[in-house]
């Protein structure tokens, strides 16, 4: 693990050009390049801070609002930690309680819980067209809000989950292979393997490896994309994946084999998910109400599955990687062969060998969102850490 230097970190921050203030973070390849390393640089900060026990308060009061439409460990906890560390409180959002069952629409709901919000974090991942269409209603609905003088302040709005990227958990994806790697710099050329993996469940969102091959394709890396035939992500997704790799230097191919996407890799990140016809299909029956139909389509989905329980991490297929040593990521929950699962993701040899990286890659996630929400409501961002270090009031007393 690197030391940061909160100055140097600054430094860097201030030569940097931004446009994120009273913006939202909805998607990691709608931010420009500067703006994604400005986002770890300030969480990079904030992290430090916080391990030496300085507080980064940058509210007195007011309100974190978050929305979960699918369950949630990290991400709740990461979330809620971030906005009480910034001084903000949080209030978990729940539409069974609300007024939408009878008829309360989404700008009226949105206008109605924000005069002191801050920061909405949103998490809609399950239904594809569906997530990042209501993150952006929403925050339409607080910006008509604010140019009505209706909200003093516009709430930023950060996308904790959609059915199209995962920016909070690839973001610290990202930190973490800056720490791993020793810089930016030394991310490009460096193969990370973006694998489907074996699952006993059907349904998991296709988010993550579409913001892992989103985000890194960036940073001039050698992106591998695998998995069975038939398990495609979205195709535009896919798509910003390949221009990305070429803008950058990098590359960005698909395969379908784990083993050959293991070869000579640096990073394996081997992850289930379900296919994009079954997530459109399974859509549309949740729309129609098609309980028999969903029931069908789980069937067929997890027999598919069955058809390739090959597709595990384990130790002989870590072999194949750099030098037999590739670091291991994962979002978590895993499914663990013989500890979770009779069969699944990874063997549990390899998943505990990993553990204290894939914590410490889940523990970037607080100060990921805690910058997200910082860039998009200080316009000064480096002054802004300049002042707190200054200040040096101590978080624990």
């Amino acid at each position: 693990m690197q030391q940061v230097s909160i100055k140097k970190n600054i430094e860097l921050l201030k030569k940097l050009s931004l446009d994120m203030y009273e913006k939202d973070f909805l998607l990691t390849w709608e931010k420009s390049f500067d703006e994604v390393q400005a986002t770890i640089l300030v969480a990079e900060a904030l992290k430090e801070m916080h391990r030496t026990n300085i507080s980064t308060r940058i509210f007195d009061s007011g309100l974190g609002i978050s929305i979960f439409k699918d369950n949630s460990t990290r991400t709740k906890f990461s979330f809620a930690s971030a906005v009480n560390a910034l001084g903000l409180a949080v209030q978990d959002f729940d539409e069974k309680k609300s007024q939408i069952a009878h008829g309360e629409t989404v700008r009226e709901t949105a206008n109605m819980v924000s005069f002191t919000a801050d920061v909405i974090g949103i998490r809609d991942d399950m239904y594809l067209g569906e997530g990042d269409r209501y993150q952006r209603e929403v925050s339409e609905a607080v910006q008509y809000g604010y140019d009505k003088g209706i909200l003093h302040q516009r709430p930023t709005l950060v996308n904790l989950q959609s059915d199209i990227d995962h920016p909070t958990q690839s973001m610290s994806d990202l930190a973490k292979l800056k720490d791993y790697f020793g810089g930016f710099e030394n991310l490009k050329g460096k193969k990370i393997a973006m694998t489907w993996a074996y699952s006993p469940s059907y349904g998991k969102p296709l988010s993550v490896p579409q913001g892992v091959i989103g985000l890194m394709s960036r940073f001039g890396m050698d992106v591998t994309l695998a998995y069975p035939e038939g398990y495609d992500l979205i195709p535009e997704v896919v798509e910003v994946a390949k221009k990305n790799a070429a803008a950058s230097g990098g590359k960005f191919e698909i395969v379908h084999s784990m083993d050959e996407a293991f070869k000579d890799a640096h990073v394996v990140y081997p992850k289930s998910w379900a296919p994009y016809w079954v997530m459109q299909k399974r859509t549309d029956l949740l729309r129609s109400g098609d309980h028999k139909g969903l029931e069908e389509l789980e069937k067929q989905a997890l027999a598919n599955n069955a058809k390739h329980t090959d597709w595990e991490c384990t130790e002989e297929n870590m072999k194949l990687t750099q030098n037999g040593a590739a670091l291991y990521q994962h979002c978590l929950p895993a499914d663990i062969t013989g500890l979770s699962c009779k069969q699944g993701e990874v063997v549990r040899s390899v998943f505990d060998r990993y553990i204290p990286d894939t914590y410490h890659q889940a523990s970037f996630k607080p100060f990921v969102i805690m910058a997200m929400i910082l860039l998009g409501k200080v316009s000064n961002p480096a002054q802004k850490l300049e002042e707190l270090i200054t200040k040096g009031i101590k978080r624990q007393y």
